[in-house]
């Protein structure tokens, strides 16, 4: 596998994450999915409506986080999220995907949304945030304190809590991004919560893998980034056992 600087590249562009917003062409109209086919496209929470819980009797694993989330600048059915849904069926793993990510979102934004994640009654929940906050240059105290915020009323919901980490381009300073990373380890460590260090691993600056903003994966980059987030929750999935009727 391509070997590849992170940092140096995200200085370039690092205003476009930033600058995303929920019109993205990678998100669907509406509010979650209401289709019950066993292998459909995760559903997609979009920033205005209110979730609404479909018939699917599946347990919910919810992908909560922004634009990397969301799936910015790839056609609808190609954001991270989907992908991991088509992994999971294939793999005889019976889950419904929702896709709960929402371009340009902070941590605090974040917060403003939990109690729409909480009411799907989610199995597990994949948390990505933070990327947002290091590139508006916001203090890193408060960017921790709304992370715990969320890692917290999670796991005291009764739900499972995966958290994926991003990293921050140079010009921020060392001591800044070293404390910026340190908050997903500190977390993951706090919570007794599996992590994934960095959620491009293995797309980021690999040819066909970024889109031109160098900031958001494509269509292709967003499989990898599926593969990365199975591997990571696997070990906490259960497969359910076989009904008459798949017997």
């Amino acid at each position: 596998m391509q070997r590849v600087a992170i940092v140096p590249i995200l200085a370039a562009l690092m205003f476009c994450l930033v600058g995303c917003r929920s019109s993205q062409p990678g998100s669907t109209a509406g509010p979650i999915d209401q289709t019950a086919e066993q292998s459909v496209p995760a559903a997609t929470m979009t920033q205005p409506a209110e979730p609404a819980l479909d018939d699917d009797p599946r347990p919910r694993i919810v992908c909560f986080g922004d634009s990397l989330t969301a799936g910015y600048g790839t056609d609808p059915g190609e954001a991270y999220p989907d992908f991991l849904q088509k992994m999971l069926d294939q793999e005889g793993y019976s889950y419904r995907v929702v896709n709960a990510g929402v371009s340009g979102n902070t941590t605090k934004d974040g917060i403003e949304r939990l109690d729409r994640v909480i009411a799907l009654k989610p199995a597990l929940v994949v948390v990505e945030f933070g990327g947002n906050d290091g590139l508006r240059g916001l203090r890193v105290a408060d960017t921790r304190a709304n992370l715990d915020k969320i890692v917290s009323r999670l796991t005291a919901s009764g739900t499972r809590v995966v958290l994926a980490g991003i990293t921050l381009p140079p010009d921020y300073g060392p001591d800044y991004i070293r404390q910026f990373n340190e908050t997903y380890s500190l977390l993951a460590k706090k919570y007794h919560v599996p992590m994934l260090p960095f959620l491009l691993k293995g797309v980021f600056g690999v040819n066909g893998m970024m889109q031109a903003d160098r900031t958001h994966a494509t269509a292709a980059g967003n499989k990898i980034v599926a593969e990365n987030v199975r591997e990571l929750i696997e070990p906490l999935l259960k497969k359910q056992p076989a009904t008459p009727e798949q017997q």
